[in-house]
């Protein structure tokens, strides 16, 4: 396993170099079509072919699982083995309303069109994509296409292995609701990809295979496919989630021969090279090549030796076009198959499976491996895989087999496309600390909303103390300022109390006083996030819980913070030097302000690993004020150099970390991540302090 820990090095350097690159572009770049679902394509077998009088004045309704969601959607139709036109009318798509079932989602059916019509012809050996369609898709959501077909295709274009319902009626019904009584086939045809609407950010990983991929043994519509579990883990990591699996694996398929479908080098370019939004390969392909060469009478040793180099040269031609265009080509070793009845391979067979697997691990062979042989086999007998994760054919994996595979993939893998996310939050509406002469509460407001906006972040949550409004009306306009920019606001409380140092009945009192000069001004928006002044959450268990109990009652969500730099410390010496004209200490403070937001993402970083093993979704504390407005787009610049991607309060605060935090009637952690590890008995580094520094300054 060395040399693949050198490649998951080699990766993280690039993940390094792409973020620095991709962060300067992100801005502009418009948004991308994804490859979200796709399959392999074939001529179907004669058993898995249907009868052309099926197909002749018939809509098949056919249901594909997606791995990542977008705004909008595009289907792409394919006569790639037809022998003549093929025509398709009245195309439809909606979300399924359950996987094995022809019933739509109501309100979801969406008619798509081809160059603004709604029939195509298309010609022998050509695909055709649709218009965008209004449609938006959760990630892991089931997509219903719908195709009306007033003659049967010449030569059908299939995905036999589709471990999906397909459903067939006579007449064109695809913009009905439902198809009772329906014909039903667990095929896939003429229908080759979906592609989503996403951002820069997004990217697909295709999976090229056989029937390991393809998921021999698993049930129809129950995704239970290796592949499916490695989508569900990536969508169950928010930093992995704007990556897509595309599984295109041939049930009997082959690297160097035909034998079910094209073989692995013939259909690489439309199957791998051709998905939008590729940028990671993995290839598990070559058992069929070995056990075909003795499936049916013994061969010498040259043929040994030869399928064994034939082979390696096939992988060698996929690495080189894949690495042509930019795609990290990642290897996984075959698995062990010494007890499969149809192949029964003997020691000359196992041999060269070594050798492939030795080739497959070989440093520069590969980008980086995923090493299935080693995880499968039994330690046993190393020939076969483990009896618990066989499916009894000594051939394939069990389900539970393929969920093991799946966990075994290394997210890290994906470094490229890692991307830690976070949350910004502003304490403190109206602002906070002293102004220099000459600026405004209003003035800083303003300033710090546009860089917002310019840095492209969609979403900023301002936490509001009414208590000054109330006292100076005209400071009303700060909050204006910040809805007119389309940011949202949460309560602070009215006067910014210390839970610590207050009653459980004043502080709130002091929250519900807070409530109506936001419900005013959010207008129906979701304004029920809580964010407890000076993170202070109670000194003792009874008014912790009173508090706690009172926000759950009223809707509240907390919003916690996970990286924090006491930004707030600076407003004050900016004053003082400003006043003083002292310029020299103005550039001061500006160094010291990006150190310390350096030292606390690296701070904080490190201890979402500690505690968690990953990159968690962030949520920054940042305050409004006059220092804060002039070094905001020098902040979020810091941020995009780390490779952060901003994302809205509730997206980061859904990730597992929050759990305790954000829902008020769960039983609370300590406060920060540095209290939380101590509280595992595991010492935190400590924060530096700027204070005296800080306070040294312009005196």
């Amino acid at each position: 396993m060395k040399s693949a820990r050198s490649w998951l090095a080699a990766l993280a350097a690039l993940a390094v170099w792409i973020g620095a690159h991709a962060a300067a572009e992100e801005r502009t770049a418009p948004p991308q079509w994804i490859a979200s679902w796709a399959s392999g394509q074939q001529v179907p077998e004669p058993r898995n072919a249907l009868p052309e009088e099926d197909l002749r004045d018939a809509t098949l309704r056919q249901i594909v699982p997606l791995t990542l969601g977008g705004p909008r959607l595009r289907i792409r139709l394919s006569n790639a083995f037809g022998t003549a036109p093929l025509e398709v009318r009245s195309v439809t798509a909606a979300l399924s309303a359950a996987p094995a079932s022809a019933r739509l989602a109501a309100g979801t059916l969406r008619r798509v069109t081809f160059g603004g019509r709604d029939r195509i012809t298309i010609p022998a050996g050509a695909e055709y994509v649709s218009d965008p369609i209004a449609l938006a898709a959760p990630a892991m959501s089931h997509l219903a296409v719908s195709l009306y077909l007033p003659e049967p295709p010449a030569r059908q274009t299939s995905h036999p292995g589709s471990r999906a319902t397909s459903h067939l009626v006579h007449g064109d019904h695809a913009g009905a609701e439902d198809l009772p009584g329906a014909k039903t086939i667990a095929h896939w045809y003429q229908l080759s990809r979906v592609e989503a609407e996403s951002d820069a950010h997004a990217a697909a990983i295709v999976v090229l295979g056989d029937s390991i991929t393809d998921g021999y043994g698993v049930q129809p519509d129950t995704d239970r496919r290796w592949p499916d579990h490695l989508a569900r883990r990536l969508q169950a990591n928010a930093a992995t989630q704007n990556l897509a699996v595309i599984n295109v694996g041939i049930g009997g398929n082959r690297v160097l021969l035909d034998e079910l479908g094209p073989n692995a080098l013939a259909r690489f370019e439309r199957d791998v090279l051709s998905q939008p939004g590729v940028k990671y390969m993995i290839v598990l392909e070559g058992v069929n090549d070995l056990g075909t060469l003795t499936r049916d009478a013994p061969v010498g040793p040259e043929a040994h030796q030869a399928l064994v180099e034939n082979l390696i040269g096939g992988f060698r031609q996929m690495v080189a076009r894949a690495r042509d265009r930019g795609i990290v080509a990642i290897g996984a070793t075959i698995p062990p198959y010494g007890a499969s009845s149809y192949y029964h391979p003997d020691a000359a067979n196992e041999a060269d499976r070594q050798a492939v697997n030795a080739f497959i691990r070989a440093p520069g062979s590969f980008d980086a491996i995923i090493d299935f042989d080693t995880a499968l086999r039994d330690p046993a007998d190393p020939t076969k895989m483990r009896r618990a994760l066989d499916s009894g054919d000594g051939l394939h994996p069990s389900l539970a087999g393929y969920e093991a595979m799946a966990n075994l993939v290394p997210l890290e893998l994906f470094a490229a496309h890692w991307t830690p996310l976070i949350a910004l939050t502003f304490d403190d509406i109206p602002v906070h600390g002293p102004l220099p002469d000459g600026e405004t509460r209003l003035g800083a407001i303003r300033s710090m909303a546009a860089a917002l906006k310019e840095a492209g972040v969609g979403e900023a949550y301002g936490f509001v103390n009414a208590a000054s409004i109330a006292r100076e009306p005209e400071l009303g306009d700060t909050l204006e300022a910040w809805r007119s920019a389309g940011y949202p606001l949460g309560n602070h409380g009215w006067s910014h109390l210390n839970l610590n140092e207050v009653s459980a009945e004043a502080y709130i009192g002091d929250i519900v006083r807070n409530e109506p000069p936001l419900r005013r001004r959010m207008r129906g928006k979701d304004w029920r996030w809580f964010r407890y002044p000076f993170l202070a959450e109670g000194d003792e268990a009874g008014k912790r819980a009173a508090v706690r109990r009172t926000l759950a009652q009223r809707g509240y969500r907390i919003a916690a913070v996970t990286t924090s730099f006491d930004d707030y410390l600076w407003n004050g010496p900016y004053a003082r030097c400003r006043g003083r004209n002292d310029e020299a200490s103005v550039g001061e403070l500006e160094r010291l302000y990006l150190e310390a937001a350096r030292e606390s993402i690296r701070r904080d970083r490190d201890l979402a690993k500690r505690l968690y093993g990953r990159d968690i979704p962030y949520v920054a504390l940042l305050h409004v004020g006059a220092f804060n407005a002039r070094m905001l787009p020098r902040l979020l610049a810091l941020y995009r150099e780390h490779g952060f991607r901003f994302v809205p309060l509730a997206q980061a605060s859904a990730d597992p970390a929050y759990a305790s935090d954000v829902s008020p009637a769960s039983t609370p952690e300590p406060v920060g991540l540095g209290a939380r590890l101590q509280a595992r008995g595991v010492a935190a580094p400590p924060a530096r302090s700027f204070t005296n520094t800080l306070d040294g300054l312009c005196r």
